[in-house]
C-alpha cells in the first residue's frame, strides 16, 4: 500500500502537470487562431483599401475612351463606326503595349519599396518613362497609317479612312498615356492610390466638358473626340506630376531627376518586353474573337452581340485590374522585405476576395441577362441572343478575374517571363483554335467562340496556379531583395 500511495503520490504532478499541459495548450492553439483571424482581418483591410481607389481608376481611365465615342455616336453612323475601328486598332496597336511595358513598374517598383530602397523608385519611373516614351514614336507612326493598314486587311474603305482621321489626332495621346502608367505605379507600389483615384475622376469630368466643347462647338466633331482624350491624358499627367513633385508623401522615393535614369534601361527592357506581351497576347484575344465573329453566316448580328460582350467583360474586368494591382503590390512589397509568410498570407487572402468577387459578379450576370441587352439594342434578335451569351459570360468573367488576381501576384515576383508563355499557349494554342472549332466546324456560333476563351482562361489559370502552388516562397523573396539590392547605383553627385 505504501509503494502504491507513493506511486500514486508520485504519479500525481506528471498528471497535474499533463492536464496543466494540455491546457497550455489549448490556449496557445486559441491565442495563434485569433492571432491568425488578426492577421487576415488586417491583410484584407489592406488589399481592399488598395483595390477600391485602383479599381476606380481603372474605370475612370477606361471611360475616357467610352465618352469620347458617345459623343461621336451623335454625329452619325458612320463617324461611330470608324470611331469604335479607331478606338479598338489604338488599344491593341498602342495603347496594350505601354500598359504591358509599364507594369513591369509593379515587380521593381514594388519590391524596391519593400525592401525600402527608397530612392530607386524615382528612377525605376524615370527609366520606365524614357523607354516607353521611345517606343511610343513607332507606336505613334503606326497609328499615323491606320487608315492604310485597315483597308490592307480589307476593311471598309468609308470607315478606315475615318478611322485613321481619329487615331491621327490622337496620337500625342500615347506619349500622355506611357507617362501616365509609370506615375500610376509609381504610387500604387506605394500604396498611395488615393491621389490617383482623386486625380483621374477631376480628368473624367473635365474630359465631359472639353468633349462636348471640342466635338459640338468648335466643329472638330469625331477629331474634337479624339483630341479630348489627347489633352485628359495630358491632364491627367499634370496632376499626378505636381502631386508627386509637392506630395511629402513621395519626398523619400521621388529625389528629382538623375542621370542614373539613363544606366541600366537593358535591364528594364528585359523585364518590359514580356510584361507586355503577356498582357498583350490576352487582350488581342478578346479582340480576335470579335473579328472572327465578322466570319459568322450571319455575321451582322454575331459582331453586335461579340461587341456587346466583349464591352460588357472589358467594364467588369475593370474591376479584376484593380484586384490584380492590389495583390501585386502586396505581393512585391512583401517580397521585397524578405517576408515570405506575409506574401502566402496576400495571396490567400485575395484568392478568397478574388472568388468572393467573381461568384458576386457572375450571379449578378445571370440575373440581369434578360435586360442587359436593352441597353445597347431595340432590336429583338439582339436582345435574345445577348440574354443567351450572358450565362458563359458570367463564368469568364469569375475566370478572368481569377486568372487577374493570379497574374497580378507573377507581376509582384517577376515571372513575366514565364506568364508570356503561358499565355500564350493558353489563348493561341488552345483558346483560340478552340474557337474556331466550336464556332466554325461544330457550328456553335458566336457562343463557341466565347467557349474557346473560356477554355483558354482555363489553361491560364490552371498553370498559373500549379506555378504559385510549387513556388518556394523563400527562395522568391530572397531572389527579391538581390534584385532591389542589384538595382542599387551609386548616387550621382
Amino acid at each position: 500500500m505504501e509503494r502504491g500511495d507513493q506511486k500514486s503520490s508520485l504519479q500525481s504532478p506528471l498528471i497535474l502537470s499533463n492536464e496543466r499541459g494540455h491546457e497550455f495548450d489549448g490556449e496557445t492553439s486559441q491565442r495563434q487562431s485569433i492571432c491568425s483571424r488578426a492577421n487576415v482581418i488586417e491583410e484584407a483591410t489592406k488589399q481592399l483599401w488598395l483595390a477600391g481607389p485602383l479599381i476606380a481608376v481603372s474605370l475612370l481611365q477606361y471611360c475616357l475612351q467610352v465618352i469620347s465615342i458617345m459623343f461621336v455616336g451623335h454625329l452619325g453612323e458612320l463617324a461611330l463606326s470608324s470611331a469604335s475601328i479607331a478606338s479598338s486598332f489604338a488599344s491593341v496597336s498602342g495603347f496594350s503595349v505601354l500598359l504591358g511595358m509599364g507594369s513591369a513598374l509593379e515587380t521593381l517598383c514594388g519590391q524596391a519599396f519593400g525592401a525600402k530602397q527608397y530612392r530607386m523608385l524615382g528612377i525605376h519611373t524615370q527609366r520606365a518613362m524614357l523607354t516607353l516614351l521611345a517606343v511610343s514614336i513607332p507606336l505613334a507612326i503606326i497609328w499615323f497609317y491606320t487608315s492604310n493598314i485597315l483597308i490592307a486587311l480589307g476593311q471598309d474603305h468609308e470607315i478606315s479612312t475615318g478611322a485613321g482621321t481619329y487615331n491621327r489626332w490622337m496620337i500625342p495621346s500615347l506619349f500622355a498615356y506611357g507617362i501616365l502608367q509609370c506615375l500610376n505605379r509609381f504610387l500604387q507600389t506605394q500604396n498611395n492610390v488615393f491621389p490617383m483615384m482623386i486625380c483621374s475622376a477631376i480628368t473624367a469630368l473635365l474630359h465631359i466638358l472639353v468633349c462636348w466643347v471640342l466635338v459640338f462647338k468648335s466643329g472638330l466633331e469625331s477629331k474634337g473626340a479624339a483630341l479630348s482624350i489627347t489633352i485628359s491624358n495630358w491632364v491627367n499627367v499634370f496632376f499626378l506630376a505636381m502631386y508627386i513633385k509637392f506630395s511629402q508623401a513621395c519626398i523619400k522615393t521621388w529625389t528629382g531627376f538623375s542621370a542614373e535614369a539613363l544606366h541600366d534601361i537593358i535591364s528594364f527592357i528585359k523585364l518590359a518586353l514580356p510584361s507586355a506581351i503577356m498582357i498583350c497576347l490576352e487582350y488581342w484575344s478578346f479582340e480576335m474573337v470579335v473579328l472572327l465573329s465578322g466570319l459568322l453566316p450571319n455575321p451582322k448580328l454575331e459582331t453586335s452581340v461579340l461587341s456587346i460582350s466583349l464591352n460588357t467583360c472589358w467594364m467588369v474586368y475593370m474591376i479584376s485590374v484593380g484586384l490584380g494591382g492590389a495583390i501585386s503590390t502586396r505581393v512585391s512589397n512583401e517580397l521585397g522585405a524578405g517576408n515570405s509568410k506575409g506574401a502566402r498570407l496576400a495571396l490567400r487572402v485575395m484568392i478568397m476576395i478574388a472568388i468572393t468577387e467573381g461568384a458576386t459578379v457572375g450571379i449578378t450576370t445571370i440575373l440581369v441577362r434578360n435586360v442587359w441587352g436593352k441597353l445597347y439594342s431595340n432590336e429583338e434578335e439582339v436582345i435574345k441572343y445577348v440574354a443567351k451569351m450572358m450565362p458563359l459570360l458570367a463564368l469568364s468573367d469569375f475566370l478572368d478575374g481569377f486568372q487577374c488576381m493570379l497574374s497580378g501576384a507573377a507581376r509582384g515576383s517577376g515571372w513575366q517571363n514565364l506568364c508570356a508563355y503561358i499565355n500564350l499557349g493558353a489563348y493561341y494554342a488552345v483558346g483560340i483554335p478552340s474557337a474556331v472549332l466550336f464556332a466554325f466546324f461544330l457550328h456553335i456560333g458566336g457562343m463557341g467562340l466565347w467557349m474557346g476563351i473560356i477554355c483558354g482562361l482555363s489553361i491560364q489559370i490552371i498553370a498559373l496556379v500549379t506555378v504559385i502552388a510549387t513556388t518556394n516562397w523563400d527562395h522568391e523573396a530572397t531572389n527579391a531583395m538581390h534584385r532591389a539590392q542589384r538595382t542599387v547605383l551609386p548616387t550621382w553627385q
